[in-house]
């Protein structure tokens, strides 16, 4: 009793710990030892020392994805609200120091000159015209509301505000930058006669291609060292590899069988104890049946009764030739198709156009489908009639009329529905009884017709072809792995991870069993797809767990483009935040690079000479003549685009041998014998707006240079 006492004493902290648990459990395990810690709980991340609260974080998330109607995942919507905070804090920080101050003035004015709000018919007084007031009015409203508890409206109100007040922010302070862009006259000059004047000389060039590949290897950790030297083109970021095993939850062959039988079975009539009736009573199988979706309903179809006619192109061409071949009654099946096995029965056979034209005139009554009619059925039958009898034979009439007293979309038309193909016609959408007499009629005919919406007078003007078409009604059960099949599949893969605990790797038992094991490379943070399991965010969060190590193994239940079943993922590789993790699209992209500068300096090694008349001999090849070249078009004859090199020829002493000057296609020697300057012409303007217009257009820059500055803390990847 004195346990028990104690346990009611303590009963609030007990309900915590269990609370905490379960938190911990739903998030993460990690998760609790950050519990208590304020920083990571209230912040999302810092900007320049200004800390993004997580709960508007959050907040603004559920704004996005609601906003994208679901479309956008949580982590596209975390990446799209975290790049609009981290740029509200950056120029939140230049703006404090330029001493840019947006009044609410500002935001006001911008916010009644947006074409929105100046259309909407909401702020518009009885002049129609825009009224300050009702605006004013609209906002203090939606004020009221959220303070009532309705706040998803203000909410998106004060993102609307913010976001103005931002891009006015912006503005001001992109317009100060700008205006320190400007040039003179003088450089717009200079610019053009450094660029157009033309070079003449002569050079060596010997290709990258005269070394073999071979001889120039570039190993992986030059393509890392490179990769380090250049943190600012390749951004340091933690990254983790994986391997795994996938095992799908497929049906065996005893279930593909059984599932066959089973649907052989519905075929025949079969006898059944009944515990209603107390006794056996037979069941009518498809052969017999005459209700079709009563059957399918009773005896649990997994696809639904298709009311639709189908030529024979449309019928699978397993069993096209037999159902063509069959008479009205006839069973065909049990067959495979898409993931079902099917037995089929003929309904009907006829002959059918693929699409018809036709036209009519409705006459609705109080109760059919969308009327607004008063009309009893009794009246409107006999409008119908009346009417019949003076258009049938009328066409001129017929159209008269259909514009008068339609009341659809025909009306204006003369009454014209325009082409119905037949798998719209006979689909669920379309009424069937107008579907029938359009398709089942010869061109020309003309009758009142009952359908859900009223008496039609209905005249079929055009038809295409006819061909042979029939109708099915076809059982269907889904081939799925019994429970049987899932239980050994999930033992396999639980056997697997059972031996990879062991501390067997997952190379060794993959190999041994004969499993097929897939790598993800370079998983980010913050990444939700895995390849060849694509969205698993799941195992990416596990992966980045502070207390993951290189080897750490575990069991996923999954789910792939809703094929389900387990990934045994196993850790092998993790880089830090420091590191940059050697992509295959870096490594493609780099060791072309190391490996041109290796056989540079092969090249280099094997040329000598201080004439190019002597290098040219070192390399058993020819001086060359080069002509007509500027820094406009850095296109030299017989080599290609070498802008490189044209910008040495630019400036180097004349008729000097220069160093080597390393190409985009091998290495230079150059000698310039002669630089010509271009025609002087009297006005530069042209060439300054074109310096200053460069410059402007790459104020998209700037926000790339701030963002490459700031000191930026991000701890989305804990929260998400």
């Amino acid at each position: 009793m004195a346990i028990l006492s104690k346990i009611r004493d303590r009963s609030m902290f007990l309900i915590l710990i269990v609370g905490l648990a379960l938190f911990a459990f739903v998030l993460d395990p990690s998760s609790i030892q950050n519990f208590f810690s304020a920083s990571k709980v209230n912040s999302i991340g810092e900007v320049n020392g200004h800390e993004i609260d997580r709960e508007e974080f959050a907040r603004q998330v559920e704004s996005y994805r609601a906003q994208s109607g679901g479309r956008a995942t949580q982590i596209q919507a975390v990446n799209a609200v975290w790049d609009t905070f981290v740029g509200e804090k950056i120029f939140e920080t230049q703006l404090n120091e330029a001493g840019i101050v947006v009044g609410e003035k500002d935001i006001w004015d911008a916010m009644v000159a947006l074409p929105e709000i100046q259309s909407s018919p909401l702020f518009k007084n009885q002049a129609n015209l825009f009224d300050e007031e009702k605006l004013k009015e609209y906002i203090a409203n939606l004020k009221d509301e959220a303070d009532s508890g309705n706040t998803e409206a203000w909410y998106n109100w004060l993102n609307t505000e913010k976001s103005i007040k931002q891009n006015l922010e912006r503005q001001a302070y992109t317009s100060l930058v700008v205006a320190g862009l400007g040039t003179s006259v003088e450089e717009g000059k200079e610019d053009y006669l450094f660029k157009n004047s033309s070079i003449t000389g002569q050079f060596v060039y010997v290709p990258y291609s005269s070394v073999v590949d071979s001889i120039a290897e570039v190993s992986t950790s030059d393509i890392r060292n490179y990769v380090v030297s250049n943190t600012k083109k390749y951004k340091p970021e933690a990254t983790r590899s994986l391997e795994y095993v996938k095992f799908d939850i497929v049906p065996s062959l005893a279930d593909d069988q059984a599932t066959k039988a089973e649907v052989e079975s519905f075929i025949n009539d079969r006898e059944e104890y009944s515990n209603a009736a107390k006794a056996t009573v037979k069941i009518a199988g498809l052969k017999n049946a005459t209700d079709y979706a009563e059957f399918l309903s009773d005896n649990r179809s997994d696809l639904s009764l298709d009311t639709g006619y189908k030529y024979r192109s449309q019928v699978a061409r397993t069993i096209a030739e037999q159902v063509f071949n069959a008479e009205v009654g006839d069973v065909i099946g049990a067959y495979k198709e898409n993931g079902y096995y099917k037995i089929s029965k003929l309904v009907e056979v006829l002959q059918l156009p693929d699409s018809v034209k036709s036209s009519h005139i409705i006459i609705p009554y109080a109760g059919s489908t969308r009327s607004t009619s008063l009309k009893s059925k009794e009246d409107a039958k006999a409008s119908a009639d009346s009417i019949f009898k003076l258009v049938r034979n009328n066409k001129t009439k017929f159209t008269e009329v259909a514009n008068e007293i339609n009341t659809d979309g025909t009306k204006g038309k003369g009454g014209d529905i325009g082409w119905i193909r037949k798998d719209q016609a006979f689909s669920a959408g379309f009424d069937k009884d107008f579907a029938d007499f359009i398709y089942k009629n010869k061109t020309g005919s003309i009758k009142v017709v009952e359908t859900a919406f009223g008496f039609h007078i209905i005249k079929i003007e055009e038809q295409t072809a006819s061909k042979k078409a029939v109708k099915l009604a076809t059982f269907a059960r889904l081939i799925e792995a019994s429970e049987e099949t899932e239980n050994n599949i999930f033992e396999q893969a639980e056997t697997l991870a059972a031996t990879i605990a062991e501390g067997n790797t997952i190379e060794e038992v993959a190999a041994e069993k004969g499993f097929n094991l897939k790598s993800a490379l370079n998983l980010k943070a913050l990444d939700e797809e895995v390849p060849g399991l694509t969205n698993q965010r799941q195992i990416v969060t596990w992966a980045f767990n502070s207390e993951r190590n290189v080897g750490d193994s575990k069991r996923f239940d999954i789910d792939v483009n809703g094929q389900r079943g387990y990934a045994i993922v196993y850790l092998t590789e993790k880089t830090s935040k420091d590191e940059v993790a050697l992509s295959p699209e870096i490594i493609a992209e780099v060791r072309p690079l190391l490996m041109n500068e290796k056989k540079a300096e092969m090249i280099s090694d094997k040329l000598s000479g201080d004439t190019l008349e002597e290098i040219a001999a070192s390399g058993s090849t020819n001086v060359r003549n080069a002509s007509s070249i500027n820094l406009a078009s850095p296109i030299i004859t017989g080599v290609g685009n070498e802008p490189a090199v044209v910008g040495a020829m630019s400036t180097i002493t004349l008729n000097e041998v220069s160093e080597m000057i390393p190409g985009v296609k091998g290495v230079f020697f150059v000698k310039v014998t002669k630089r010509d300057p271009p025609i002087d012409i009297e006005n530069y303007e042209s060439f300054r707006k074109a310096i200053a217009t460069g410059l402007k257009s790459r104020t998209y820059q700037l926000y790339q240079v701030l963002e490459e500055t700031a000191d930026i803390n991000d701890n989305r990847a804990s929260f998400f």
